[in-house]
């Protein structure tokens, strides 16, 4: 792939998707979008990545749209932007294998709405998160209103967002918006840690409760609970449910093929 605003690489399993414009703290724009898209895109149609890591540096993990190039814009400027956003968003959201946004520095307005499509978000002690969009005279375009307050309930959520404030990676642990907050030095490590067990889970299992969890969201408690009846009898009809079951019975560790 001939990509140049992100480093991709694939480990073990782990395909590891690095945001590369260090000179702007990885702000986002069309280039940056469109790299991380295909780098989605690579590890969606690859069977060996089991798990999707997202990084910045240590300064930032992404600050933000490039308000630069979004100051000269209109509102057809915005329309388009917007799209490009909502459609990789999408493609990271519907991802049908687990994803970690490791976090450090600034996550800021894109960012932050990045890391929300994730399914686990793991931050360094030094991480900083907010929605500044209101005080630039705009608000989050990136999915912020809807995906934040889902996430972290409308009380939290209506503060970072009516404020534009930011808030430190403690603060983001105290109101569910990050799973885990680990010293810089740790962070990868405790994402390979996640990433690892992740792996020893079964992989049809995952998948299936990502797209209950992801799709419930939306829709009345009742049309949920079918969807996730429907994958739990799915299951049964899978190799693995048949190991998973017999392990335990035999008192001895699954060894999953994702069959």
């Amino acid at each position: 792939m001939d990509l140049k605003c992100v480093n991709f690489r694939k480990e073990d399993g782990v395909a590891w998707i690095q945001f590369n414009r260090p000179d702007k703290l990885n702000a986002l724009n069309p280039d940056v979008l469109k790299d991380l898209e295909t780098a989605i895109v690579c590890c969606e149609e690859d069977d060996a990545v089991r798990v999707v890591v997202i990084m910045g540096h240590e300064k930032a993990f992404v600050v933000g749209g490039d308000i630069h190039d979004m100051s000269k814009g209109d509102i057809n400027f915005a329309y388009d932007l917007s799209d490009l956003v909502l459609r990789v968003q999408e493609r990271l959201s519907d991802l049908p294998k687990p994803t970690i946004a490791a976090i450090s520095g600034y996550a800021l307005g894109g960012g932050l709405e990045l890391a929300l499509c994730c399914d686990l978000r793991i931050s360094a002690e030094n991480a900083v998160f907010g929605l500044p969009e209101i005080t630039l005279g705009i608000i989050p375009g990136g999915g912020g209103t809807q995906r934040l307050p889902r996430l972290v309930g409308i009380c939290p959520a209506t503060e970072l967002i009516f404020l534009g404030e930011m808030i430190k990676a403690e603060r983001a642990k105290e109101i569910g918006l990050v799973n885990k907050v680990v010293p810089f030095g740790s962070l990868k490590d405790e994402v390979q840690a996640y990433a690892s067990k992740l792996m020893e889970r079964p992989a049809l299992a995952l998948r299936a409760a990502k797209i209950a969890m992801r799709r419930g969201l939306g829709i009345p408690l009742k049309e949920g609970l079918q969807i996730e009846q429907n994958l739990f009898c799915m299951l049964f009809g899978t190799e693995d449910q048949k190991e998973g079951m017999s392990a335990f019975l035999e008192k001895r560790k699954a060894v999953y093929t994702g069959k």
